[in-house]
């Protein structure tokens, strides 16, 4: 009986790190794809990227990076960071989210087949 118990041991032991070290990744993850969410609406809305990379810290944790793109109206924040928790050193995997947001201007570009302005009421256009 003791024989099988030393032998199942590590096995039940390492199992429960893999499972440890895959949650710790899982919860990593979601607070980096927030981070992202919260990081690309603060562009959208107009701050700067100072304070983007504050908003990202804040969700994301201090080891959190930010990295800001731009394609014409939209705007991108990638977040990434290493796994953190008690097995975060132990597993070298580095995380990584993004999200796009378009910017919030008083001219924004109509959508391609969207009439140019709403016609008034009780007219045709």
């Amino acid at each position: 009986m003791t024989a099988e118990f030393a032998v199942t041991l590590p096995a039940v032991v390492l199992l429960l790190a893999l499972v440890l070290a895959g949650s710790a990744a899982g919860l990593t993850q979601l607070r980096l794809e927030e981070a992202a969410r919260a990081g690309a609406r603060a562009l959208a809305r107009g701050d700067d990227a100072a304070a983007v990379g504050v908003t990202v810290r804040q969700l994301a944790g201090e080891s959190a990076r930010a990295a800001i793109a731009s394609d014409g109206a939209w705007r991108s924040v990638t977040v990434s960071a290493a796994v953190t928790g008690a097995l975060g050193p132990l597993v070298p995997w580095t995380l990584t989210a993004r999200a796009w947001a378009r910017t919030e201007t008083a001219d924004a570009v109509a959508l391609p087949g969207a009439p140019a302005s709403r016609p008034a009421p009780g007219r045709s256009a």
